[in-house]
């Protein structure tokens, strides 16, 4: 679900990018072994299409021939639409930033994961196409915005914040000067901005950002790669921020 970086509206469009990695080179959907199959009783033992709000929630498809996505158990059978409507209700108000210099790798394994900790939105900094196969197609899901610098996104943030103020942007990179990420009282309305691998964040990134944060090392590597790094610094938000997930004993 991508979006350019004029509108500062996450929009519910989930065209592909033009220059977007085509679908068949992403990972498939899990088959076998997962989801469930078809609605029990057959159509005359459907649920009502329609949600409570009167909009479409369930997928006749889905009803019908069984639901194999790997989606959490409540969404069984809803249609996409409907997932991405009920998201929206209840995304935490935190984004994640990722500079895209070199087609990194890591940057589906980043939406995957902002995807499970229902962040706001995925910036994606640089170049616009990126390798969707970590995504494990969580992307149609998840809102993902475009910005071909960095000072697009911090022209951004400075305008996407509650009320229209300011977000406060955070890097995390293990530079000198930086500060732990754990004990940090990371705001709850934030950017947190990760750099390429290998090169970390940029000198347009550092120079932009409130504060760098570094994750706790204890091994002999001098870093970890930037899909562990995000996951790390996700997690460490919704530990200050976030309740009980809404389905905490399913697992899609």
């Amino acid at each position: 679900m991508t979006t350019g970086s004029q509108d500062p509206t996450p929009a519910p469009a989930r065209d592909q990018a033009p220059d977007a990695v085509p679908d068949d080179a992403r990972d498939p959907e899990p088959q076998d072994g997962v989801g469930v199959g078809p609605w029990p009783g057959g159509p005359d033992a459907w649920p009502d299409l329609a949600g409570p709000d009167g909009r479409p929630r369930y997928d006749p498809e889905l009803l019908a021939h069984g639901d194999r996505r790997n989606v959490v158990d409540r969404y069984r059978y809803w249609a996409l639409d409907a997932i991405v409507a009920d998201l929206d209700t209840r995304r935490h108000p935190f984004h994640v930033a990722v500079e895209n210099w070199a087609h990194d790798l890591n940057i589906g394994s980043v939406v995957r994961t902002a995807n499970a900790f229902a962040a706001a939105e995925v910036h994606i900094v640089g170049r616009r196409r990126w390798n969707r196969r970590g995504a494990m197609v969580t992307d149609r899901y998840q809102h993902v915005r475009h910005h071909p610098t960095v000072e697009d996104l911090l022209a951004w943030a400075s305008t996407a914040g509650p009320d229209g103020g300011a977000l406060p942007v955070l890097g995390v990179d293990n530079l000198p000067g930086s500060v732990a990420l754990e004990g940090y009282p990371l705001p709850r309305a934030c950017v947190l901005v990760f750099g390429q691998e290998s090169v970390g964040l940029s000198d347009a990134a550092r120079a932009g950002v409130q504060d760098v944060l570094h994750i706790a090392q204890f091994g002999s590597t001098r870093s970890i790669n930037a899909g562990a790094a995000a996951a790390i610094a996700m997690h460490a938000w919704v530990v200050q921020h976030a309740g009980p997930p809404p389905d905490a004993a399913s697992a899609g």
